[in-house]
């Protein structure tokens, strides 16, 4: 952290309280695609049984 002129600066590390791994990304990918398969299968087999 540096203070210039009165403006305090934080190096990009300091102010990313995250991780930046893929791990997070293919979570949220594969809960994505269960969630979109999870309301195809909703719409879709009360459509077929009615028929």
């Amino acid at each position: 952290m540096e203070n210039r002129n009165g403006a305090i600066h934080i190096d990009e590390d300091e102010a990313r309280a995250g991780a930046t791994n893929t791990g997070l990304r293919w979570v949220l990918a594969v809960g994505r695609l269960l969630a979109i398969i999870a309301i195809t299968l909703l719409w879709v087999v009360p459509a077929l049984t009615a028929a």
